[in-house]
């Protein structure tokens, strides 16, 4: 079963991004993203990779992300 853990601080984002996390996006109240791992962020903007050639932009401002970490 998997544990979500939010997303906030630089840190978080940095931390997720050097374990290669699975990662779960939500936007008004929906999942728009998930399963795809961090590849890029800033203050605005959050990138993540789910395949090859699927990368989504995401706005930090407009969505929360989860970690899904393994118990």
């Amino acid at each position: 079963m998997a544990r979500n853990h939010r997303l906030v601080t630089d840190a978080d984002f940095q931390e997720a991004m050097e374990r290669e996390a699975s990662i779960r996006v939500f936007q008004d109240d929906h999942v728009v993203g998930s399963g795809g791992i961090i590849t890029r962020f800033d203050n605005d903007t959050v990138v993540i990779q789910s395949g090859v050639s699927d990368v989504a932009y995401h706005r930090r401002n407009l969505c929360e992300f989860f970690e899904m970490r393994k118990r």
